[in-house]
């Protein structure tokens, strides 16, 4: 295997990190090519010092000991999150996962047969089936706004679908998991805010790659994973709770102890801050892994990554378009750093993946049962996924598309 520290032509966004520093922090980029950061993201050093120290302190004194002495850095990561996205500690809730977060989220909204939730047709898969039980459950509606011909859903026309059906629920997944979309979320939360709606965006793929303001956003509820371009552990994820939201009494179906307080055997009072939409029980290791992955990307700087996250993809995706037999996929007039691309001929996706890892190039596929709309609309049943973050090079970059090339031109 080649060298994956070896140096490479900076672009202008380079210039203004450190990338041999960022490199040095991420022992995994001396093992392989990871463009898999929609996935899971590298952990950094310091995140992995947080959790193992936490670890072992838990394996020295005792589980619950260990928490209390590690109080204050746990109260980090309400902290560190709610400056990383603009708003409170008390308005932040640790979740297992964004899938618990949002499913979470959208048990506190008492829905009623006739409802209507509007979103969009380049949603996440997951929110997507949430909605569907929900049509099965309780008789909502769900309704999709179209797209614009150039790709991405078209505001204007969401807007006028919110006057028609003053939906109980207006969903919008920022930048969905199978295509490098950028949804305008802030222009949607704008017309939602006029009418007064409850807004809820998935921002899984959108914290850690971009600035996000929640004011901004305008949104009542968001929900995220620590796992990807924020490069946290696995198994940690948040949920952004409005102050409206909670002023209107928003409580989860199943609540517990940590959420609320029994106040007397018949009755019980949720707590004032989004603390209601947690658990008692918390993986302290992971909460203090994802504080560690924050205050990390909060150092490295969002603006900065925000610039050079999306150019290493920009390269790829320009690279891919001249590879005959290869179809890029992304369309919207705001590219993120998700690259998805067909291979028109000669290969099977677990094959094309396994071709890929045996180059030590880190990737992801995606099927048609993850983007019914949009793999329909693209006439796909897969793609693969390729996602660089800002401590890959653009050697990488390069290496990665002359690999695809080889791989296509080899058939299957």
């Amino acid at each position: 295997m080649r060298d994956q520290n070896s140096a490479s032509v900076a672009t202008p966004e380079a210039l203004q990190l450190d990338i041999a520093a960022l490199r040095a922090d991420t022992p995994g980029c001396r093992q392989v090519i990871h463009f898999n950061n929609a996935g899971c993201g590298l952990l950094a050093a310091p995140v992995l010092t947080a959790m193992v120290g936490h670890l072992n302190l838990e394996a020295r004194i005792g589980g619950y000991e260990a928490s209390a002495a590690r109080a204050d850095g746990v109260r980090e990561f309400y902290t560190e999150l709610a400056a990383l996205i603009n708003t409170t500690p008390d308005n932040i809730a640790f979740a297992g996962s964004a899938t618990h977060a949002y499913a979470n989220a959208l048990s506190s909204i008492p829905f009623e047969s006739g409802d209507t939730i509007l979103t969009t047709r380049d949603d996440f898969v997951s929110n997507q089936i949430a909605f569907l039980s929900l049509r099965k459950r309780f008789g909502v509606r769900i309704v999709h706004a179209p797209n614009t011909p150039e790709g991405g859903v078209d505001v204007p026309a969401m807007a006028e679908l919110m006057r028609t059906h003053r939906p109980r629920l207006v969903s919008a997944t920022h930048v969905p998991t199978n295509s490098g979309l950028v949804t305008p979320v802030a222009e949607i939360g704008r017309h939602c805010r006029e009418l007064e709606l409850l807004y809820l965006v998935d921002a899984c793929q959108s914290v850690g790659q971009y600035p996000l303001d929640v004011e901004e956003i305008g949104c009542d509820l968001l929900t995220a994973t620590c796992r990807k371009f924020l490069r946290g552990p696995r198994g940690s994820g948040f949920l952004y709770v409005s102050d409206r939201v909670l002023r209107a009494g928003y409580e989860p179906l199943f609540i517990d102890m940590h959420g609320a307080r029994w106040t007397a055997p018949g009755s019980y009072r949720p707590v004032g801050t989004a603390a209601r939409f947690e658990e008692w029980e918390f993986p302290y290791a992971t909460v203090l892994g994802s504080a560690a992955a924050t205050r990390y990307a909060r150092n490295v700087g969002l603006e900065a990554i925000a610039r050079r996250t999306p150019a290493l993809a920009a390269r790829l995706r320009s690279r891919l378009e001249t590879v005959p037999g290869v179809r890029v996929l992304d369309r919207g007039p705001r590219l993120a750093a998700l690259v998805t691309f067909a291979v028109d001929r000669g290969w099977q996706p677990q094959p094309f993946k396994e071709a890929m890892d045996a180059r030590n190039i880190n990737s992801a596929l995606s099927f048609r049962e993850f983007a019914q709309f949009d793999f329909g609309d693209k006439d796909v049943d897969w793609c693969l996924r390729l996602s660089p973050h800002y401590y890959n090079t653009e050697e990488e970059v390069d290496h990665v598309a002359d690999a695809v090339a080889e791989l296509v031109r080899q058939g299957r």
